[in-house]
């Protein structure tokens, strides 16, 4: 464990998140997790059966047409059940600007260290407004 540890990263949607890390290996079709409880039920998706609610998500990225990922967002929004952060390896212009809209803190281009660092379950902040993320425990 490294607590306390600051990683950079680089500002897409400005906001700080605080929770606990759940990562995926694969995209994530939003429109494909329950907006009741931020539960993913894509079958054989990575993270099938976990939620992502207030989560600090760790992803690849999106997947699916716009309209699936902004309503599935929204959905989940609506539900207070949309992840506290989104660190994200490849974002598309859908994701990001349902992030923006929906002032989820969302983050790119982190450095490499955080991916080989953190795991399921670690705490982090996600502070996109001065570029860091931070493992809290």
């Amino acid at each position: 464990m490294m607590s306390g540890k600051v990683f950079s990263c680089h500002k897409i949607s400005e906001g700080v998140g605080e929770g606990e890390v759940i990562v995926s290996k694969d995209r994530i079709m939003f429109y494909l997790v329950k907006p009741e409880s931020g539960e993913v039920f894509e079958k054989a998706h990575d993270i099938e059966g976990r939620s992502v609610a207030k989560k600090a998500l760790v992803f690849p990225g999106g997947k699916g047409s716009s309209v699936v990922q902004i309503d599935g967002l929204y959905q989940l929004m609506t539900r207070q059940n949309q992840p506290a952060a989104m660190i994200i390896q490849d974002a598309e212009t859908v994701l990001v600007a349902s992030a923006i809209i929906m002032e989820i803190p969302m983050v790119d281009k982190v450095d490499p260290k955080f991916y080989e660092i953190v795991k399921d379950g670690d705490r982090v902040r996600v502070d996109a407004n001065n570029s860091t993320i931070t493992i809290l425990d």
